[in-house]
């Protein structure tokens, strides 16, 4: 059974399902919330944070929004938590909160 990225919402019955829960339609990131797998959570301080954007490019889910050239807060609909982010950052600007 085929389903179409509009037909799938938060409210799906498991019945309507695919097999294996195979996606068979593109671009279905966007509405498939795959922030929701991770169990620690990076959090933004802005006051330490210099702009420098190196956590940008290393990022492997592009959760961190650029906006006029500046970052903003996480898109934690997509971050799965790998952490890559803290590890990059020089100033110390992103922190560990454990998953609630």
């Amino acid at each position: 059974m085929s389903m179409k990225a509009a037909d799938i919402h938060e409210g799906i019955a498991w019945q309507d399902m695919t097999t294996g829960c195979e996606i068979y339609e593109p671009g279905t990131s966007r509405i498939t919330k795959t922030g929701e797998w991770r169990s620690r959570t990076p959090v933004w301080n802005p006051e330490k944070c210099k702009q420098c954007l190196m956590c940008t490019p290393y990022c492997p889910d592009s959760s961190i929004p650029v906006v006029g050239g500046k970052r903003t807060d996480f898109d934690y609909d997509h971050c799965k938590g790998c952490g890559i982010c803290l590890k990059v950052c020089p100033f110390q600007a992103i922190s560990w909160e454990d998953e609630k």
